[in-house]
C-alpha cells in the first residue's frame, strides 16, 4: 500500500489562509492567574470528568493562552452559587490567594452568567475570565484562515454581547491580555448595535461559505471519492496523523488547539482515491456558540464515510476524552458510519495501563506513534478493509451504445482503469453498492 497527495478541492479550503496572528511578540510580563473551580457533588461521575482532571486541563488552557498559573482553588459544594459562582467564604480565600501570589486575574472553570462575572469582579476587584472566554481567546489566537477568523469572531461577539454590562468595575480598568484578543474588541463594550450589525454580516458571510462547502460536497459525492475525517480530543495528534497519511505539512504543535482550520488532502490507498480531512479538536465544556459558529466546518463529520478517531493513549484520562469526543460527534448528528479508533502516542506509555486500549464502538482499533511513523501500515490496512466494506471493485465492459453509463461511472465511481476494446469500453471501477448495482449487468470476470 502506498500514499500520495494532491491538491484536490484545496483551492477553496486553503485560498483564504493568511499568516497566523503573532502571539505575544512584545517583551512583557506574563499575566499571572489564579484558577478556581467547583466540584459539584451532585454531578460526580458525569461525562465532564472529575475536578482534578478539569483543573489540570484549565491550567493547560491558561498556559496556551499565555498565562502563568500562580495558584489553584477548588470548592466542593452542592451546585454553583447562582449569584457569585463560589461561596462567600471561598471568595475571601480566593482574594487572599490572589493577593499572596500577586495575580493579575482569576480564571474560572465554568461559563459564568453576566451577573456572576459582575459580582465576582466587584468582590475581588480583579479581572474575571471564565472557561468559555479563555477557550474563545485561544481560538482567536490560533485561527489562520479567513473562514476560521469569521467563525471565532462570531462566537466572541455573541458571548460578549450578553456580557457588556457584566464585566464589573475591575474589568473596565484593565485593558489587554487574556480574554480580550480577537477582532473588534475596542468597540464591543460601547456599541451593542454595532455588535448586532456585525453578527448579521458574519452570519451572512458564513452562510455563503456553508453554501460553497455544500457545492463542493455535492461535487465530491458525484465523483464517488470516499471522505475520511480525522476526529478526536484536542492535542491527540490529528494533524500529525494527517501528515503521516498524506505527506502533507500541516502545522503541528504540542499545545491545545494548535490547528483550527480544516485541511483536506487527496490520498491514494492501494489504488483507491480518498479525501482525508483534518478537523478541529474537541474539549470538555466546549462553548455552545463556538460549536454553532464552526458548524459549516464540523459538518464535514456528518457527511464523512469513515471517521478516524484519534486518541492520546498516553493520557491518564483517555477514556473520558473518548466519551467527550463521541458525545460531541453525536450532538452534531454524525457518527452513524464506521469508526476506526487510533490509539496514538503509544511510545509515551510507561508500560502500566489502567485500562485496555479497546473501543467497542469502533470497527478497528490500531496503535500508532504518528510522530515516529509507527503503526502506519496497520492503519492503512484498517482503512482499506473499511473501504472494502463500503465500496466494491468491479470490472465492466460497457457497449458503445451505453454511453450514459460511461458518464455515470465517471461521476459516481472511482475509475481505476479504462481501456477501449473492439466490443466497448472496459472499465475497472470502485463504487458504492448503488453504483455497482447499476453497472453490474455489464460486469465481466477478470
Amino acid at each position: 500500500m502506498d500514499t500520495k497527495t494532491s491538491s484536490y478541492f484545496d483551492d477553496f479550503l486553503t485560498a483564504d489562509v493568511a499568516p497566523a496572528p503573532r502571539e505575544d511578540t512584545k517583551e512583557h510580563k506574563k499575566e499571572r492567574a489564579v484558577l478556581a473551580g467547583i466540584e459539584d457533588k451532585s454531578h460526580r461521575g458525569a461525562v465532564s470528568g472529575d475536578i482534578d482532571e478539569l483543573m489540570a486541563e484549565l491550567a493547560e488552557l491558561a498556559g496556551t493562552a499565555g498565562a502563568e498559573v500562580a495558584g489553584k482553588l477548588v470548592q466542593r459544594r452542592e451546585g454553583i452559587h447562582p449569584g457569585h459562582y463560589l461561596g462567600k467564604g471561598k471568595i475571601d480565600e480566593l482574594k487572599a490567594l490572589a493577593r499572596e501570589t500577586d495575580a493579575d486575574c482569576v480564571i474560572l472553570n465554568d461559563e459564568l452568567s453576566p451577573a456572576q462575572i459582575r459580582n465576582l469582579s466587584n468582590m475581588l476587584n480583579m479581572k474575571i475570565i471564565d472557561r468559555t472566554a479563555l477557550i474563545l481567546d485561544i481560538f482567536a489566537m490560533r485561527a489562520r484562515s479567513a473562514e476560521g477568523r469569521m467563525q471565532v469572531e462570531m462566537a466572541q461577539l455573541k458571548y460578549r454581547l450578553s456580557r457588556l454590562s457584566g464585566a464589573g468595575a475591575a474589568m473596565s480598568r484593565l485593558g489587554g491580555g487574556i480574554g480580550t484578543r480577537g477582532p473588534g474588541e475596542t468597540k464591543l463594550e460601547t456599541d451593542r448595535r454595532h455588535i448586532r450589525d456585525k453578527l448579521t454580516k458574519l452570519r451572512q458571510e458564513l452562510k455563503e461559505v456553508r453554501q460553497r462547502r455544500g457545492l463542493l460536497r455535492r461535487q465530491r459525492e458525484r465523483s464517488g471519492i470516499p471522505v475520511i475525517a480525522l476526529v478526536g480530543y484536542t492535542n491527540a495528534g490529528k494533524s500529525t496523523m494527517m501528515n503521516l497519511l498524506s505527506g502533507a505539512d500541516v502545522f503541528v504543535e504540542n499545545k491545545l488547539f494548535a490547528t483550527l482550520d480544516t485541511t483536506t488532502r487527496k490520498i491514494e490507498i492501494n489504488g483507491a482515491e480518498v479525501l482525508l480531512t483534518d478537523t478541529v479538536g474537541f474539549i470538555q465544556k466546549l462553548p455552545t456558540d463556538l460549536v454553532e459558529a464552526f458548524k459549516s466546518t464540523l459538518e464535514e463529520l456528518v457527511y464523512a464515510d469513515i471517521l478516524i478517531h484519534v486518541v492520546d493513549a498516553s493520557s491518564q484520562t483517555f477514556q473520558n476524552q473518548m466519551n467527550v469526543a463521541y458525545s460531541t460527534i453525536a450532538s452534531l448528528g454524525a457518527g452513524s458510519g464506521p469508526v476506526i479508533t487510533v490509539f496514538n502516542k503509544i511510545d509515551k506509555l510507561d508500560g502500566v495501563m489502567n485500562a485496555p486500549l479497546t473501543d467497542p464502538r469502533a470497527s478497528f482499533c490500531v496503535r500508532t506513534a504518528a510522530l515516529r511513523g509507527t503503526g502506519k501500515g496497520d492503519l492503512l490496512e484498517a482503512i482499506e478493509q473499511t473501504l472494502k466494506s463500503l465500496r466494491k471493485r468491479i470490472t465492466v465492459l460497457l457497449p458503445f451504445g451505453e454511453g450514459y453509463l460511461l458518464d455515470y461511472a465517471h461521476k459516481h465511481c472511482t475509475v481505476l482503469n479504462r481501456e477501449h476494446t473492439a466490443d466497448g469500453v472496459l472499465l475497472e471501477v470502485y463504487g458504492d453498492e448503488e453504483a455497482v448495482g447499476k453497472l453490474g449487468m455489464f460486469a465481466i470476470n477478470t
